[in-house]
This record gives structure tokens, sequence and C-alpha cells, in this order.
């Protein structure tokens, strides 16, 4: 990670201090079962001085400019309403937010199209050295933790829960051509699953590799699965960070979701919070890493016993930080005001 300026050192730490929430769903504060926490941040007296008493970082009316954030559809939400609400503040700063997907959001970033970029992933090396060679200096901040829920259609009353071994045999690099639940079964039973899987058709949308949520999954779920597999021979080192190809892939959230809707014996992956929005429209899955079958829930993913959470993070150019005081202005009621107003 590039270092920012010494004359941000301030703002830094003042961010950093503030840069660990989970974000989940629940009204009432009090009953939130994610809380907040602070990273161990050392700060001098006078780093946290401010003249706003309410620490949001906004100056009340007397900023103006244009905000533009990019990347990730599943920090995309978090970002477009904290900028709702930080436009009621500053009603002269305009801060534009689309969710093409995190490794295009990072593309963007390290071209220098953009402020702030969000990720549901941490940036990779090639894309450090993509900042490093356009000048881009940044933070990372991590701004909330999620969880990836696995999705049926609420007709499949065959699976309830599935295994980090079933995922690999039905999804994995391995299971080109499975068109059927229990062509999975095989693979899944040698990788020591003892699951069951139905006989009925599978039909698999989720996201494609410009999304942080593929790489996530990828990397939590198949992560020691496709190591071993490669060792044995299983596979390439060309696959071992891959899912099979041959499936419906979307950098949409909600046309996953439509997808998983429309087969009623589907499969599918996408954040815990577009899962949660779509009701009773789709039916989450628990998730056994290892350790039992786990429903992932705010109380679940915040605790990380549901076995496929992951943080998410904004990554904010230093650059953009000192041309356009709009910019800090905004990362700091992002991790103030903003966040705690978020579900």
């Amino acid at each position: 990670m590039r270092f920012p300026p010494s004359r941000l050192v301030r703002l830094t730490a003042m961010l950093m201090a503030l840069s660990l929430f989970a974000a989940a769903c629940g009204d009432d504060e009090e009953d939130d079962p994610v809380a907040a926490e602070d990273t161990e941040t050392e700060e001098s007296s006078d780093s946290g001085a401010s003249e706003d008493p309410s620490g949001s970082g906004a100056t009340g009316g007397e900023l103006s400019g244009e905000i533009n954030v990019s990347g990730s559809s599943t920090v995309q939400p978090i970002s477009v309403r904290v900028a709702e609400l930080f436009e009621e503040v500053e009603p002269d700063v305009v801060v534009n937010v689309d969710g093409p997907g995190t490794g295009d959001g990072f593309e963007l970033f390290c071209n220098g199209e953009t402020d702030i970029s969000d990720a549901s992933r941490p940036i990779d090396e090639e894309e450090v050295a993509a900042c490093e060679e356009s000048g881009i200096e940044f933070i990372e901040l991590k701004v909330a933790f999620d969880g990836i829920s696995v999705l049926t259609n609420p007709a499949n009353d065959a699976v309830t829960c599935l295994t980090f071994e079933d995922l690999y045999a039905l999804v994995g690099p391995e299971a080109e051509g499975v068109e059927n639940w229990s062509d999975a079964q095989a693979l899944a039973t040698e990788l020591g699953s003892t699951t069951e899987l139905p006989d009925a058709p599978l039909e698999i949308v989720g996201p494609g590799e410009e999304s942080g949520t593929y790489d996530s999954f990828i990397e939590i779920v198949f992560g020691d699965i496709a190591e071993a597999q490669l060792e044995a021979g299983a596979i390439t080192e060309d696959q071992e960070e891959t899912t099979r190809p041959d499936y419906q892939s979307s950098p949409d959230d909600n046309t996953i979701i439509q997808g998983i809707e429309g087969s009623d014996t589907s499969l599918g992956w996408v954040g815990f919070a577009f899962a949660e929005e779509a009701g009773e429209g789709v039916k989450e899955l628990e998730v056994d890493g290892g350790e039992g079958c786990v429903a992932p829930t705010a109380e679940t993913i915040a605790d990380g016993s549901y076995p496929i959470s992951r943080p998410l993070f904004i990554y904010v150019s230093t650059t953009a930080m000192e041309e356009n005081p709009a910019v800090a202005a905004y990362v700091e009621y992002y991790l103030g005001e903003g966040i705690s107003a978020v579900e």
C-alpha cells in the first residue's frame, strides 16, 4: 500500500481510528448485534480536534464540488445511502456512486478517474502496481462486515445446508458440464461430504469475474479444497482460483436474484443484504465450513460463526483528498454519522 503525504497524517490517523465498522440490518441501535470497533490507533492530544462538534467532518454547507465513487455492487448501497445523508449536510456537493464491480472499480480508480473505490475484497498486487504506475496513492479503510448468502429457490425443499465440499463439487472448476445436482454427488463424497444431493436440474446464476463477491467466494469456499486438488493433479494452476465457466453470470445482484426466483432448483450466491432484501423470493441456505451448518444472519456474520463472511472496504485517493476538501469531508462523514445510520 502507498502511504499518504505527510500533511495528511493527522487526517489519516483520525480516519483509521474510525475505520472498522460492521454494518447489519436492524432499526434500533441498541438491538444492533453488530458492534462498531475502533482500530488500535493512538491519537495525539490534538489529532481529533475539529471545528465540527458532531465529528462528521462536514462543515455545514460550506463545501461544493463533485465526488466520484465506483466499484463493488455490494458496497454501493452503503455509499449511496451515506452520499444521500452527506448531501443533506452539504447540498452543494454532488456524490456520484455506481457499482460495476470491484475489479472494474479499481481499474477506474487506478486510472485516476474516481476519488473513492468501493471494494468487497482487498486490492490485489496487480491493481496496486497499476495505481503506483499512475501515481495514485491511497488509504484502505474497512467500513463493514458482510456475509455471502448461498441461495436456492424456496421450492427446493431437498436442500437446506451445503458444505464447502458440496459447493466446490457444484460450482468449482471440476463441475463444468454438471447439469443435475446429483451429478456432483461423487466428487462431493470423495471430498468428504455426507450431503445427499437431489436428483434435480442444476441451474446456476451468480457473480462474474469482475465482481469482488466472485473473488471472495472462491477464496473463502474453494481455497483449501482447490489447493489440495491442485496438489493431487485434479486441476491445473489456471483453474485453482476459478469457478466452472458454464453458468449464467452477472455483475448485477438483482439479476442474480431474479435468476434464483425463476428456477425451482436454482443455485447462486450474492451479498447478504441483497438476499435479505429479496425476502421470500429466495431461500438462504445454511453453510457448513467444517463446524456444522450455520445460517447467514446479522448475528452470525458479526460473530464470525457464519463461514462465508468478509470485510468490505473503501479505498480513498489521498491526492483527491488534498485537491478536493469535499472528499475528505465525505470520508469522515462516511466513517462517523454515515455508517452508523446505514442498516
